[in-house]
C-alpha cells in the first residue's frame, strides 16, 4: 500500500524508501482522499480505512501560484552535484540519530505540504546499484547480529585450544552467514561467491564496530523515551563480571506516556577501582555518550556487593554536589537489612556474606540437597512441627535477600551444618566429588567461631532496623509512616551505642551458647592470634575482641549510613507521599503537602497555584461518593481519567514515582532486572558481551536497520 502511495503522489524520488521510513518521516494530507475513504468516529481524530489510497491531487495550480515559486523542482545534476547532494544527505542522517531534537524537527520539514503530496524538504538523490548492494549487504549483518544477540548466541564458535592444529573452523557470526548464503541470499552470495572458505567473511573489528552501533541505536529507543519523560532515576546493581573485567549494570527509572513506572537496563559501565575516577566516567558516559541531561535526574541508588559500598557512596556524593535535586535513596528491590549489612566496613562481615551466599547457591542448584535439608530440619523441629515447617518454606525461598535473613540463618544453622556434614562424609556414591567438596568446605566455615559471633551480632544489631526497612517495601501508606519512624529507629540505636557494653555482653553469651549447640571451640580469630605471636596481652579476650572489632565498629557505621540515605530532602520526598488519596485519608485529609512540595518547584507547571490545586484535591478526595475508594498508590492515581486537571499535583506524583525507595507496582514494567539477572545466570562468564548483553535484555525493542547502516556508514566509509 505504501507502494501505492508513493506512485500516486508521483514521487520517484520516494521509491527506494522502506515501509518503515515512509512511516516515520512522511505525511500525507487528508485532503487527497476521497470522503469515502475516511471514517469520522470523532471530531478530532481522523481515521482512514483500511484500503485507503490517495487519489486527489491538483498537478498543474502550482504553476499559476506565484508563492509556490520558491520550491525545489527535480532536475537533472551534475555527477559533482550528486556527490555533494549525496554527503550532504549522509551528514543530516547521522546528525538526526545523534539528537532527538533534530529528529524531531526532520520529521516536521519532511511533512508533506496539503496543497499537493509533490514537496519535500530536501531532494532525494536516487541510490547506485553499488551503493544498493551495499547497503542491502551490510543489512543482511545488521540482521545476524540482532539475531544473535535476541537469542543469546556468542561471536565465537569453538575455542581454537579444542582444534587440531590446521583445521579451519567458523565462528558462530560465519557459521550463521554461511548458513544464510546457502538459503539463498543473493546479496551475500554475490558479495562472497570467489571468497576462500577458510577466509574471515566479516573480521573481528567490523563485528565490533557494528555491534556497538547496534547497542547504540537500542539504546537510544529506550532513551528517547526518558528524555520525552523529562524527569529520570539512575539504579545500578551488583558488580559482574564481563569476559573477566568488571562492569556496572546501570538502570533508568521514568514514567512513559501511559503513566506506567518502568525501570530499563540502559547498559554496562566499566568499574573502576579509583572512586574519584569511577565518578568523572560514570557521569560522562551518561551525560555525553549516553545523552541524558543530569539536571532531570531526580533519584540515585546503588545496590552493591560488599567491599564497594564506600566506592559508590562516593560517587552519589560527586553526583549530589552536581545536582542536588538527584537525592540518594535505598532501592525497593533491595531489603533494607541486606544493604546495610553489605555496607558495613569490617572484613569479617564481608566474609560472613560471601559464605551465606555459597551456602544459599549450593542447596539452591541441588534439589536433592534441599530434600536432604528438610529431613535435617524434621528431625530437629520434631517437637515444633510448625518452626520446622516455616523454615522448610524459607530455604526454597530467596532467603538471602529477606528483611530477617539473619534471625533465619541463626535458626538454620544447626540443621545446615548437620546436613553439610552428612553430605561431606557420605560414603556412597549419592553425591558426587563436587558436591561433598563444597559441602566439607562450606560446613568448616559455618562452624568458624569467627562467623557465628559475626551473623549473631549483625542479627541482633539490625533487629532494630528490620520492621523499619519492611514498610519501606510495603504499601504507600507504609513508606510514607515509615519516614515519621526513622527517628525512633535512630534514637534506639543511639541508646545502643551509649550502652554498647551490656548490649555487647548478651550479644556474645548468645553467640557462645550457639557455639556450645554447634561443638565449636569459642577462642580468638586465627589470624589475630598469629599476627600477636610472642607478645599476646593476657588480658585481651575473646569478648573485648569482638565488642572493639565488630560491634562498636558496626552500630556506628549503621547509625551513619541511615543518617546519609534518609537524608532531609529524602524525608520530604517522602513526606509529599501525603498526596496520595489513600495516606489523605489516614490521616483524616488534614494534611500540609505545600511545605515539603517546596523542594519540588522549579519541577512545577504552574508553581503559583499548588495551593488552591492542592485544597481541590483534598476536597474532591474528602467529598467523593460512597461507592469510590480511596486510590491506594502513585500507580493508581496516575492513571486517574481526571488527574490532568491537577497538573501540579500529576507533575509531583510522577517525580516521586520515579525515585528509587518506591516499588515499582506493575512487575511487567519492572522486567530489565529481571532480563539482567536471566542473562548473568544464563551465560557463562568468558561468553558475556556488553554489547550482545543490550540486544538480549531488550529484545523487544523496535530496531530501525536503515539506521544503523546509514550510522555505519557515516562513522566508516
Amino acid at each position: 500500500r505504501c507502494q501505492r502511495w508513493v506512485e500516486n503522489c508521483r514521487r520517484a524520488d520516494l521509491e527506494d524508501k522502506t515501509p518503515d521510513q515512509l512511516n516515520k518521516h512522511y505525511r500525507l494530507c487528508a485532503k487527497h482522499f476521497e470522503t469515502s475513504m475516511i471514517c469520522r468516529s470523532s471530531p478530532y481524530r481522523t481515521v482512514l480505512r483500511d484500503n485507503a489510497v490517495p487519489t486527489i491531487f491538483d498537478l498543474t495550480s502550482h504553476l499559476n501560484n506565484p508563492h509556490s515559486r520558491h520550491r525545489k523542482r527535480i532536475k537533472e545534476l551534475s555527477e559533482d552535484e550528486i556527490r555533494t547532494l549525496k554527503q550532504q544527505k549522509i551528514d543530516e542522517t547521522f546528525e538526526r540519530e545523534q539528537a532527538t531534537q533534530e529528529l524531531n524537527e526532520s520529521n516536521e520539514q519532511n511533512t508533506v505540504s496539503e496543497e499537493g503530496g509533490e514537496e519535500v524538504e530536501e531532494e532525494i538523490v536516487p541510490l547506485t546499484l553499488e551503493e544498493r548492494e551495499n547497503k542491502d549487504y551490510l543489512k543482511s549483518l545488521f540482521e545476524i547480529l540482532i539475531l544473535m544477540g535476541k537469542q543469546n548466541i556468542p561471536l565465537d564458535g569453538h575455542n581454537v585450544d579444542e582444534l587440531p592444529e590446521g583445521i579451519f573452523t567458523s565462528d558462530n557470526f560465519q557459521a550463521l552467514l554461511e548458513y544464510r548464503i546457502n538459503a539463498g541470499d543473493e546479496v551475500l552470495r554475490k558479495r562472497f561467491e570467489m571468497t576462500a572458505v577458510n577466509l574471515e567473511y566479516c573480521s573481528k573489528t567490523q563485528q565490533k564496530q557494528m555491534l556497538e552501533i547496534c547497542e547504540s541505536c537500542v539504546r537510544e529507543e529506550t532513551l528517547r523515551e526518558v528524555r520525552d519523560s523529562h524527569f529520570f532515576s539512575i539504579v545500578t546493581d551488583e558488580v559482574v563480571d564481563i569476559a573477566g573485567e568488571e562492569h556496572l549494570p546501570v538502570l533508568v527509572r521514568f514514567v512513559d506516556d501511559s503513566h506506567n513506572l518502568r525501570e530499563e537496563f540502559i547498559g554496562f559501565l566499566p568499574y573502576e577501582a579509583d572512586p574519584e575516577i569511577l565518578a568523572v566516567k560514570f557521569h560522562m558516559t551518561i551525560t555525553e555518550k549516553w545523552g541524558l541531561n543530569m539536571e532531570y535526574c531526580r533519584g540515585q541508588a546503588y545496590i552493591v556487593s560488599s567491599g564497594f559500598a564506600s566506592k559508590m557512596k562516593v560517587v552519589a556524593t560527586r553526583l549530589l554536589e552536581k545536582y542536588p535535586q538527584a537525592v540518594y535513596t535505598l532501592c525497593s528491590s533491595c531489603a533494607l537489612n541486606v544493604w546495610l549489612a553489605k555496607s558495613v566496613p569490617v572484613v569479617g562481615v564481608s566474609v560472613a556474606l560471601g559464605t551465606i551466599e555459597e551456602v544459599y547457591c549450593l542447596f539452591n542448584q541441588s534439589p536433592q540437597l534441599l530434600e536432604e535439608l528438610d529431613n535435617t530440619i524434621s528431625v530437629l523441629f520434631q517437637n515444633n512441627k510448625e518452626k520446622g515447617n516455616e523454615l522448610k518454606e524459607i530455604c526454597r525461598s530467596q532467603w538471602t535477600g529477606r528483611h530477617d535473613t539473619f534471625e533465619v540463618l541463626v535458626d538454620l544453622m544447626q540443621a545446615l551444618v548437620l546436613c553439610l556434614d552428612a553430605v561431606s562424609s557420605d560414603s556412597s556414591i549419592r553425591w558426587n566429588n563436587f558436591i561433598a567438596g563444597r559441602a566439607f568446605v562450606l560446613s568448616a566455615a559455618l562452624t568458624d567461631f569467627d562467623f557465628i559471633v559475626t551473623i549473631v551480632i549483625l542479627k541482633n544489631v539490625l533487629s532494630f532496623t528490620r520492621a523499619f526497612g519492611k514498610n519501606l517495601q510495603g504499601q504507600t501508606s507504609d513508606v510514607f509512616f515509615a519516614a515519621s519512624s526513622l527517628t525512633a529507629v535512630l534514637h534506639s540505636l543511639n541508646e545502643v551505642m551509649e550502652n554498647i557494653e551490656v548490649y555487647h555482653e548478651f550479644w556474645f553469651e548468645e553467640a557462645t551458647n550457639l557455639a556450645v549447640k554447634l561443638d565449636v571451640q569459642i577462642k580468638l580469630p586465627g589470624k589475630f592470634r598469629r599476627a600477636q605471636q610472642g607478645n599476646l596481652d593476657s588480658d585481651v579476650t575473646s569478648e573485648n575482641y569482638y565488642k572493639e572489632i565488630l560491634s562498636v565498629p558496626t552500630v556506628e557505621h549503621i547509625i551513619q549510613e541511615l543518617k546519609d540515605i534518609f537524608s532531609e530532602q529524602h524525608l520530604k520526598a517522602l513526606k509529599c507521599l501525603s498526596l496520595v488519596p489513600s495516606v489523605m485519608g489516614q490521616l483524616k485529609f488534614n494534611t500540609s503537602e505545600e511545605h515539603h512540595a517546596y523542594m519540588y518547584k522549579n519541577d512545577l507547571p504552574n508553581p503559583d497555584t499548588l495551593s488552591a490545586e492542592l485544597h481541590c484535591w483534598r476536597i474532591k478526595w474528602k467529598h467523593r461518593g460512597k461507592d469510590i475508594e480511596l486510590p491506594a498508590t502513585i500507580y493508581e492515581a496516575l492513571h486517574l481519567p481526571d488527574i490532568k486537571y491537577f497538573p501540579n499535583v500529576y507533575a509531583l506524583l510522577k517525580v516521586l514515582c520515579i525515585l528509587p525507595v518506591m516499588k515499582v507496582e506493575n512487575e511487567k514494567y519492572e522486567i530489565g532486572r529481571k532480563r539482567l539477572k536471566a542473562y548473568l545466570k544464563n551465560t557463562l562468564t568468558e561468553q558475556r558481551s556488553s554489547n550482545l548483553a543490550l540486544l538480549n535484555i531488550n529484545f523487544d525493542i523496535k530496531h530501525d536497520l536503515d539506521l544503523m547502516v546509514d550510522t555505519y556508514i557515516k562513522l566508516y566509509p
